[in-house]
């Protein structure tokens, strides 16, 4: 590991880095795993500058930032990482200077490298057909626990919720006859998402059949429960998507797999970017585009079937 990594950051970081944090959670809502994340990059940066014999946030200038992320690519760090991080900086320090910690902004000039826009993996449309079949089919046998994997993994694939939203959904958000489930996505921004009616059979039967076994207090609200009785981890629920997948025969997929399958399938089947940006709560169109390549040979199809200069 390079010198200057094991250098402890110094003191002159711990107040503003602390106060940043305070204020990402509070006043811009972030979850507290984000929160943490963005002090683990500004932490490296600190580090790194204490190795230079620069004590203080106000030491940096943009020529430091610029070595740094320099450094980190020499050890082949992940473009997605080096962007991660450049991203956490330029926040760290907008925020010391608006707040008055530095007079002047070292990162507003800094650039990082974009992320590669890598979609995870997608089902096709057969295949997310099979897998909510193989749930389906694995829930007849009326065990409590595959009812709520069903209710889960079809809840996934026709909201395109994340998997943390989906976690903390209580009984009480989910409208069946509306067919709609009211989620807390990020930023604690709430929102309305729609599904369909093999997610309502799903969760009807979970409801019915499986909840009341599982359940362990009358006044836990959580809508699904794992089997001591309580409200199910994203960790369990990340296993049993890769179970079923297996036991589907379809390719490996995760929750947030689902979640793009999801995206996609709802542009390819004619929907707007605006719709889906409301379904997935982006909080900007320019984060749900990166699913119009899907959308673009769909646009063709019809280009080409349509326009007389085709």
């Amino acid at each position: 590991m390079n010198a200057t990594l094991r250098t402890r950051a110094a003191d002159g970081w711990d107040e503003p880095l602390a106060r940043f944090c305070v204020d990402l959670g509070v006043q811009r809502g972030l979850a507290a795993h984000t929160v943490r994340a963005y002090r683990s990059d500004v932490e490296q940066l600190a580090t790194y500058a204490a190795g230079l014999g620069l004590e203080d946030p106000a030491d940096v200038n943009l020529s430091v930032l610029r070595s740094w992320l320099a450094e980190m690519s020499e050890r082949n760090l992940s473009r997605a990482t080096l962007a991660r991080r450049g991203a956490s900086v330029r926040s760290f320090f907008e925020w010391a200077c608006r707040t008055g910690r530095i007079e002047s902004d070292p990162a507003v000039r800094l650039a990082s490298p974009r992320s590669d826009r890598m979609l995870p993996t997608v089902l096709d449309v057969d295949a997310a057909r099979e897998l909510m079949e193989t749930a389906r089919d694995r829930a007849e046998s009326g065990d409590p626990a595959h009812l709520r994997d069903w209710a889960a993994v079809e809840l996934l694939y026709a909201t395109g919720i994340r998997v943390g939203e989906l976690v903390g959904v209580d009984v009480s958000d989910v409208q069946l006859a509306e067919r709609t489930v009211r989620v807390l996505g990020k930023g604690s921004r709430e929102r309305v998402v729609p599904f369909g009616l093999p997610a309502g059979r799903a969760v009807h039967a979970w409801l019915e059949s499986g909840r009341p076994v599982l359940v362990s207090d009358p006044a836990e609200p959580a809508l699904l429960l794992g089997t001591r009785g309580q409200r199910w981890g994203q960790r369990q629920i990340r296993q049993v998507v890769h179970d079923l997948a297996e036991l589907a025969g379809v390719v490996d997929i995760a929750p947030h797999g689902l979640r793009h399958t999801a995206a996609t399938h709802l542009l390819a089947g004619g929907s707007d970017l605006r719709g889906v940006q409301e379904v997935l709560g982006h909080a900007t169109l320019a984060t749900t585009q990166k699913y119009t390549h899907v959308s673009a040979e769909r646009l063709r199809s019809s280009y080409e079937l349509a326009h007389p200069r085709a």
